[in-house]
Parts: C-alpha cells; sequence; structure tokens
C-alpha cells in the first residue's frame, strides 16, 4: 500500500462504518422489496421498527417485491441475519481478514473461489442477477477483468477496507473491484461516491460537507442527483411545506427522486425505492442529511430508512456506513448490538485488520 496517511483513525468510527452498515442491512430483512410503506407501518404497530425480524414477519411471511412478486426473498435467514448487501460486506471481510498479515493489494482473483463456495453451501439470501450471471461466467472461464453484466444496481461490498486501506484511492479501487458482478458506470460510481464520503467522514469531515465535495469531484450524474437530494432534504424538513406534514414523508420524497420503471412485468416499480443508482443514491443522501445533526441520528435514520421498504436493504448499507462512521459504534443501540446473528464473529474479524489491530 502506498501513500499513507499520518492520520490516527478513530477506532470507535471504524466500527461504526462497518456494523452500522450490517446493523442497518438486518433491520431492512423483515421488509425488504415490500413497496407498501402504509404496510409495512400498519404490520410493525404504527410506529418504527425496534428489533430485528425475519423474512415478512408480520406480513404473512412474504414481501411484494413489485415486478417480481411476492415471495420470501430471504429462504434462509431469521431475525438478527442479514440480506445479501450485508452477506456480500461480510464475505469481503472474510477475505480481506485472510490477508491482513501483511497487507497487501485487493484483487478478485482471489477472492472468487471463497465467493463461489459460499453462494453453493450458506448463503441463504437472495441472489440477485447478476450474481447468478457472473457465478455462470467464472465457471465458464471469464477472465476476471471481462466479469460481471450491465446491471445500474448499487451494491455497496467493501466496507472492511476503510479499516484495511489508508487512502482514499485504494479504497474506492476496492469499492470497484468488490462490485464486480457489475459493469454498469452509475452502479460502479455510486459505490465509489460512498467510499469517498466515508473515508472523508471518518477523517472529521461533516457528512453533509463531505457530500457535496465528492459530488462536485465527480460531477454529472453524481453532482446532479447530489442536489436533487439536497433539495428534496430541505423540502421535508421546511415546515412550511405540503411534504413535511405528510404521515409518509420520507416515502413520498424518496419515490419522488426518480421515473417510474417499466419493467414489462405485473407493474411499475418505483425507482426511487428499488435498487438502480439513480434512486438509491438520492435516497441514501436524503436520509444521511435528515439525521446527521440529530440525537440519536443513527438510529433513527436506519428505522426510517427501513420502514420506506422496497430495496431498502441497498440503502441502508450506504446509510449506515456513512452515519456509522461519523457517530461511532457506540450510537448502535445495545439491542441491537446483541441480538445481530454475526456481530461477534465479524468483530473478531474486524480486529485483524491493520488500522484495528491493537
Amino acid at each position: 500500500m502506498s501513500n499513507k496517511t499520518d492520520i490516527k483513525l478513530d477506532k470507535n468510527k471504524l466500527k461504526g462504518a462497518f456494523f452500522g452498515a450490517i446493523v442497518g442491512d438486518a433491520l431492512c430483512l423483515g421488509s425488504h422489496y415490500e413497496y407498501d410503506a402504509k404496510k409495512i407501518y400498519e404490520a410493525y404497530g404504527q410506529k418504527p421498527i425496534e428489533k430485528f425480524m425475519s423474512p415478512g414477519e408480520k406480513m404473512g411471511g412474504e414481501t411484494h417485491g413489485i415486478g417480481w412478486g411476492q415471495r420470501n426473498y430471504h429462504p434462509g435467514k431469521s431475525a438478527g441475519g442479514t440480506t445479501d448487501y450485508g452477506d456480500y460486506n461480510i464475505l469481503v471481510l472474510e477475505h480481506l481478514a485472510s490477508i491482513s498479515n501483511p497487507p497487501r493489494a485487493f484483487e478478485v482473483a482471489p477472492m472468487l473461489p471463497h465467493w463461489m463456495n459460499r453462494l453453493e453451501h450458506s448463503w441463504g439470501s437472495w441472489i440477485c442477477t447478476m450474481t447468478k450471471e457472473t457465478y455462470s461466467q467464472v465457471k465458464n472461464g471469464t477472465p476476471v477483468q471481462y466479469l460481471g453484466g450491465i446491471s445500474n444496481a448499487t451494491a455497496i461490498r467493501h466496507i472492511a477496507a476503510h479499516s484495511y486501506y489508508e487512502t482514499e484511492e485504494e479504497i474506492v479501487d476496492v469499492a470497484r473491484k468488490t462490485m464486480f458482478t457489475h459493469k454498469d458506470v452509475h452502479a460502479l460510481g455510486g459505490g465509489e461516491f460512498f467510499a469517498r464520503v466515508t473515508h472523508r467522514v471518518l477523517r472529521g469531515e461533516h457528512p453533509r460537507s463531505a457530500i457535496e465535495d465528492v459530488a462536485i469531484l465527480m460531477g454529472g450524474f453524481f453532482e446532479e442527483k447530489t442536489k436533487q437530494a439536497i433539495s428534496k432534504y430541505e423540502e421535508a424538513i421546511n415546515p412550511e411545506s405540503d411534504l413535511s406534514k405528510e404521515l409518509f414523508c420520507d416515502d413520498l420524497a424518496i419515490t419522488s427522486m426518480a421515473r417510474l420503471w417499466d419493467v414489462g412485468r405485473s407493474e411499475p416499480i418505483k425507482v426511487g425505492k428499488a435498487s438502480p443508482t439513480e434512486g438509491t443514491m438520492p435516497g441514501s443522501i436524503y436520509f444521511i442529511l435528515k439525521y446527521a445533526d440529530e440525537k440519536d441520528g443513527l438510529k433513527k435514520a436506519l428505522q426510517a430508512n427501513a420502514m420506506v421498504g422496497g430495496d431498502n436493504a441497498s440503502r441502508s448499507i450506504a446509510i449506515g456506513m456513512v452515519l456509522g462512521a461519523y457517530f461511532g459504534v457506540d450510537a448502535i443501540p445495545q439491542q441491537w448490538k446483541e441480538t445481530l446473528e454475526q456481530w461477534d464473529y465479524c468483530e473478531k474479524l474486524l480486529d485483524k485488520l491493520p488500522l484495528l489491530k491493537d
């Protein structure tokens, strides 16, 4: 690793970035791919979610992924477990912990056997189309540089790298490489965007400042989406706006920031709540900004995101990573620490990484 910095990072915040995302993901397991926020609200007793739930719990055991039908999307999981977004981040953590002595540059090829073994024997979560396609490519001998398919879905998987690599460009390299199942420029750029933001927040920058700075740095689509999110956030917190008075304010805000996506199946998908980066990026920024300056902001942001539904697990990784880096791991409620299935397992692996080693 080159260009090391001399900044001493706060271990509480490094762990906050990882566990903020994983806890946020686990909170979404029960409602993942349920697109009806009102249904979630009624199912959870007309109040924010307080505990981890199994897939579809309190909603008949299934959720309604508009366009993909109603089903149990994570049949091998139970309360306190993670969706495929959390699984991927734990997978990358396992890989980094295995190559932590001495630290070395990240490459995809050495991780592929472990990835395939997990998919074949112990996944339990939804396996996305791009994962299936890439798995088939690997089986057929496709070179690493040609892996993946054209999907604009956000798939952030690099969180553990913040405790391994010291420079922003190294983090960006890992963020892009761990999304080896995706080729789309917006998907890869979305991962890079939140990688850069988190790196800067870990070094003392306020989330809004980091978001605005990175948006200018990346420009184009990413700057446009950031401006859209900031505008919607400011509308939502303005007590004079009609949006701020709505019971389902967050749901309306998120769905208003992207087009309807007619996928040719049963119903059009509200992209603001689905996985494409054009919706998940401004949606994640919206929640980060809305709760960054609140007491218990990490907890409230993760709850609010889970309650909106859709592909809330995708957003939870970005939201939890950035706000976890800002508030630190101590901001995670004790109940969630005690009931997250793999907390102790992940913490032991994190402690092997270069920036967390004693």
